[in-house]
């Protein structure tokens, strides 16, 4: 619990030197007080009250454990050296297997799976909360593991070393005690490593910034620093490349969440900056060819290379290739690199595609396109693990996963698809466009019976985000599932009665890195103004009502229902804010807010507080403004998104004379929830909620 701590204390600090800036609500950002929790415990017991006994709630709380639950989902899974390996989550294995299956079983339909570890033991076992984080391996063998696993699903973790041959935890191996932390291999002797080593050792974010080589056998305390970044940087961050017989090490410095300076370890042991922009990301490396995706252009040696294309870069040589321009309605969601070539996941007007890239002996990459369904939402599931094979999954709002497996040669296979969870019949999905404030514009997805978008003022759920280049899409089924994709919103909602929409605003990368840009800092409110424009075209065409409308958006979708709220609370009738970011004016020194300052701005300027400031919800909250009654739901473990800001968010609102309903897990980290029967419930929360706010109450 060491950096949770930290970030409780680094608030509290923060509540001391503000003391004259007159909120009220501080104390309610104290996480694990008394006093704050047990005002967490009497709003949820008001608000579940109330909404867990509405007769409709147990149907829809069936409904999302049916689908969360389900051994129709497929089971997605990466290639690791002829084995397939899965992470598995179901009503008997809550907390998950992780487990693996040969590749000819897996082509075949029908894998054997073989249980690699079961958390729902360990945590039995130990006696302990525990929550699977993820795995981090040494290719090509894949046998040396850090697993990572976290109390209650907080984004601090311990790091346990894991042998997947014998299939126990290695006695006497690396362990990196609870923190936010970060490793990469070496070789199985050596782990490059980013953590809290200590007094000095943490960026203002609360991540690490010094990155030490630990050598087996030594203590870890006695690692050698071979990477130190600024204090006020966002993070430092390991990254090892294994790369035929060469290995390649670098260290990311993030000077903002955004900005990455890349330093590759030379075979003389110094670390050299890699000549690229900011704003690239990395995606590995190929035959000594570092493959990066730019999100700004780039000027190399008398050529341009455009934002959004995909570039190699000779970590020898210096010498740089396109491997893929991106077209202005093209986006590059996802780069997987093989043996010998790479599989580019892209998006075409926000429609899923694939193809696959070889570098030609003149030095050119030939592009291959992967026949693929169209007019759906393509995913690179795995790409590498020592072979040129490849699997992408395909689906849309209304058709299940399919499952394909792609060879060397483009030849696709359907391998598996899932079942679906309800009867689509007579439901529809169009994309459609509405125009922005500043004549942009900005699609979006519309969901509903046939028969009801004919008919009309139909009750509507509009879900947005828009932030942190995240596409909006138009999935199936993704985990983790959340009530706007179509599994869930098509039976939970769809089904009766209920109209779901997908807003593709600014702020994602629906169109690439440009489509993010314009909703940077100074110009948040085109964010908001995309999303206005789109529940206005509902209205305006007759899909909806103000009095049938409402809204939903976590994490920095909570800040756009924030401002959605505050700004224009006629255009809507309910609103569900989850793990919100809702104080903007204390956001940089609450837990990680302090590395988002690239997206938002920083408040402590003056300069970008007078433009945050026209749209920070906390600050904008009024009496006698007509607010529908929202829902706020947040988790006391969420070591990302502070609580306090959802919590005081409610509070202001009850003194303003609102009523609000509030529901708070006790663990679950940022996703809120810590298993998929909490999701089930929260699920049902918030469809119990929309269902009464947009269909009405039923005593």
């Amino acid at each position: 619990m060491m950096k949770l701590w930290i970030g409780v204390l680094c608030a509290g600090m923060a509540n001391m030197t503000i003391a004259s800036a007159d909120d009220p609500y501080l104390w309610l950002e104290e996480v694990e007080s008394e006093k704050a929790l047990s005002w967490v415990r009497a709003q949820n017991d008001r608000s579940l009250g109330e909404l867990e006994s509405d007769p409709r709630f147990p149907s829809l709380y069936e409904e999302a454990l049916s689908v969360l639950t389900s051994d129709a989902r497929l089971a997605l899974g990466q290639i690791h050296n002829g084995q397939i390996y899965n992470f598995w989550q179901d009503g008997e294995h809550v907390r998950g297997l992780w487990r693996r299956a040969s590749v000819a079983s897996y082509r075949s339909g029908e894998p054997v799976w073989e249980t690699v570890i079961d958390f729902d033991k360990l945590a039995e076992d130990e006696d302990e909360n525990w929550i699977y984080g993820g795995v981090t391996c040494l290719s090509p063998e894949y046998r040396h593991c850090m697993v990572e696993i976290s109390h209650g699903g907080s984004d601090a973790a311990v790091w346990r070393e894991f042998d997947t041959v014998t299939k126990e935890f290695v006695e006497g191996g690396f362990m990196l005690p609870e923190a936010k932390s970060w490793l990469s291999w070496v070789d199985e002797n050596t782990l490059l490593v980013g953590t809290d080593w200590g007094e000095g050792s943490l960026t203002t974010s609360g991540y690490p910034r010094e990155i030490r080589r630990w050598v087996r056998g030594t203590e870890m305390a006695d690692a050698e620093t071979v990477k130190t970044v600024g204090v006020d940087d966002v993070w430092a961050f390991p990254i090892v490349e294994h790369d035929g017989d060469k290995t390649h090490e670098l260290v990311l410095r993030g000077p903002s969440f955004f900005e990455r300076e890349y330093h590759y370890l030379g075979d003389d042991g110094e670390f050299t900056t890699l000549p690229l922009p900011l704003n690239v990301d990395f995606q590995g490396v190929l035959n000594g060819q570092a493959i990066f995706l730019l999100r700004e252009a780039w000027a190399h040696e008398g050529i341009v290379y455009g934002q959004g294309f995909v570039v190699a870069y000779g970590l020898e040589d210096g010498k740089a290739e396109t491997i893929m321009p991106a077209e202005q309605n093209q986006s590059i969601e996802g780069i997987g690199i093989g043996e010998t070539g790479l599989v580019i996941q892209y998006l075409e007007d926000v429609s899923g595609k694939a193809a696959r890239f070889r570098r030609t002996r003149s030095g050119q990459w030939k592009k291959k396109e992967i026949k693929l369904p169209e007019n759906g939402v393509v995913e690179l599931v795995s790409a590498g693990g020592g072979t040129d094979d490849a699997m992408l999954s395909f689906e849309s709002m209304t058709t299940p996963d399919s499952l394909y497996y792609v060879t060397p040669k483009n030849k696709v296979e359907k391998i598996a698809e899932t079942a679906p969870f309800y009867d689509a019949t007579g439901i529809v999905v169009e994309q459609r466009f509405a125009t922005s404030a500043d004549g942009t514009k900005v699609p979006y997805f519309v969901m509903g019976q046939d028969a009801v978008l004919k008919q009309g003022n139909a009750p509507t759920v509009q879900y947005g985000y828009g932030g942190f280049l995240a596409p909006i899409l138009p999935v199936y089924y993704e985990d983790p599932s959340r009530p706007q994709h179509g599994a869930l919103g098509g039976l939970m909602w769809v089904k009766r009665g209920g109209v779901l929409v997908l807003s593709n605003i600014r702020g994602g990368s629906e169109y690439g890195p440009r489509w993010h840009e314009a909703a940077l800092k100074e110009n948040r409110q085109r964010s908001f103004d995309d999303f206005i424009a789109i529940s206005e075209h509902l209205i305006e065409t007759g899909v909806t009502s103000p009095e049938k409308l409402g809204i939903i958006g976590r994490s920095n979708g909570g800040l756009l229902m924030g401002a959605m709220l505050t700004q224009r609370p006629d255009l809507y009738a309910a609103i569900d804010i989850g793990v919100p970011l809702f104080d903007m004016k204390r956001y940089n020194k609450l837990l990680a807010g302090a590395s988002w300052m690239g997206e938002y701005g920083n408040p402590d300027i003056p300069e970008e507080w007078a433009y945050i400031s026209e749209y920070s919800p906390y600050q904008k909250l009024e009496a006698d403004a007509g607010y529908p009654k929202v829902l706020f739901y947040t988790s006391t473990k969420d070591d990302r998104v502070h609580p306090g800001h959802a919590r005081k968010a409610a509070a202001k609102l009850a003194d303003l004379g609102y009523d609000f309903y509030y529901y708070e897990n006790i663990e679950g980290g940022h996703g809120g929830t810590a298993n998929q029967d909490q999701l089930a419930r929260r699920t049902a929360i918030e469809y119990i909620y929309f269902v009464r706010m947009l269909m009405g109450v039923e005593e």
